[in-house]
């Protein structure tokens, strides 16, 4: 098994490098990278490596982008020191992770699900390694939190205002016009569609309950059942019109207003 190591201190390249060799005498180490620049260089002057040991942070930024340069044919697992609850979704999907300082224990179990991966995608896909390309996508987004909507400037009569996110109820259409109100039941309209707000605010403040109503998670007082599988919200401040989740978002919401 030929491996490559992206790692940009010396130390922990040599810690690397004994650890592997106790796991794994027959592994060679064909190559060591310490930044983004070099291991680009290396992967494009060489051939594959079977598998890449490849650390998240590196000098001139995160190794992500390593996969936009060049095309990775090779079975990735990243060694970080990020914590474990962020990446365990990401463990899921079969590609792993090794928390720094790398203990013998857990490289040798990497090894054998990169062992095991190998068997069942052999001849399945050319080389047969992983896609890459999505499980790296996610690991960067959870990795490089989005930076959600702090306020939003909206019309008061003749001039603009500044609202703190933090102040608003709810987003609600109203025809072909979006508002929100604020918490001290303000009202205002707002410049963008209910798709647009979708990518602009925090998932874990703000819930789609329909195409046409957004809730924070502060504005529900109170939840009922409603025919059809749907459920009936009383929001803070009040509002003449009824705020439904819509039955396909009754499950999400619900998981939503728990945790």
């Amino acid at each position: 098994m030929k491996v490559l190591i992206v790692e940009d201190e010396e130390l922990a390249v040599k810690k690397l490098q004994k650890t592997l060799q106790s796991v794994d005498p027959t592994a060679e180490v064909v190559g060591i990278t310490d930044s983004i620049r070099s291991s680009v260089k290396w992967l494009q002057e060489n051939q594959a490596p079977d598998l890449i040991l490849m650390d998240i942070e590196l000098a001139d930024g995160q190794s992500f982008e390593i996969f936009d340069r060049v095309e990775v044919n090779s079975t990735v697992v990243f060694t970080t020191s990020y914590d474990e609850y962020a990446l365990k979704a990401f463990k899921v999907n079969s590609v792993d992770y090794l928390l720094k300082p790398v203990q013998k224990e857990d490289l040798e179990n990497a090894l054998q699900k990169f062992h095991r991966m190998k068997k069942l995608l052999k001849g399945s896909e050319p080389g047969g390694n992983l896609n890459m390309e999505n499980l790296v996508k996610e690991l960067q987004q959870r990795l490089q939190p989005k930076d959600y909507r702090k306020r939003f400037l909206v019309k008061q009569g003749q001039k603009l205002v500044s609202v703190e996110v933090e102040e608003i109820a709810y987003f609600y259409s109203d025809g072909r016009v979006n508002f929100f109100k604020t918490r001290d039941n303000r009202k205002y309209i707002v410049d963008y569609t209910m798709d647009e707000l979708e990518a602009m605010l925090d998932p874990d403040s703000f819930f789609r309950i329909s195409r046409s109503f957004y809730v924070s998670i502060e504005s529900v007082e109170q939840i009922h059942d409603y025919f059809g599988n749907r459920l009936l919200l009383h929001l803070v401040p009040m509002l003449d019109k009824e705020s439904i989740v819509s039955r396909e978002k009754v499950t999400d919401f619900k998981r939503w207003m728990g945790k």
